[in-house]
């Protein structure tokens, strides 16, 4: 399965430290040079003007984390991810007051689009700490649930299914 990335900040770097570990195919992507060029990682660092094309072409179950440096190109980012229809995991950074615009925003602009299935604050459920570290251990044990909870619906028949099937 795909993990996108969507900003290459403290937090998105974290992140790809982490996945980089794990059986997944992620992308980071930012449309900074000097941002990207800062992760070790060893994922696809991808730059990118128009990040909106890479959400397009992702491929079906990928999982989103919105993690840019500016709040309305997550807007556009999460709103792209969520009008997929088949991301496995869309979430975006932030707090209960940026989800709160984030609707208002998705009421103004996405024709009838729901954000029920976005995770806003990410990795908030585990801890208040807001080290990137932490958050990104926490968002990224939400974003393995969410591709595991999918690999196992998919595969009903398997018995002991492995817990992400290789591509």
């Amino acid at each position: 399965p795909a993990v996108y990335i969507l900003g290459a900040g403290h937090v998105g770097r974290e992140l790809a430290n982490l996945f980089q570990h794990l059986p997944v195919r992620t992308v980071l992507i930012d449309q900074r040079a000097g941002e990207l060029a800062l992760c070790s990682a060893a994922v696809e660092k991808r730059q990118s003007a128009i990040p909106e094309i890479d959400i397009m072409t992702a491929p079906p179950g990928s999982a989103f984390v919105v993690l840019t440096h500016d709040h309305g190109l997550d807007f556009l980012l999460a709103s792209a991810a969520l009008e997929r229809g088949d991301a496995a995991y869309v979430g975006l950074i932030g707090s209960a007051t940026k989800r709160a615009k984030f609707r208002g925003w998705c009421l103004k602009h996405c024709d009838g689009l729901t954000i029920e299935e976005l995770i806003c604050p990410i990795g908030a459920g585990g801890s208040r700490d807001k080290r990137p570290a932490v958050i990104a251990a926490f968002v990224v044990a939400d974003v393995i649930a969410a591709l595991t909870s999918e690999t196992a619906a998919e595969a009903p028949h398997r018995g002991n299914a492995p817990l992400i099937a290789a591509q």
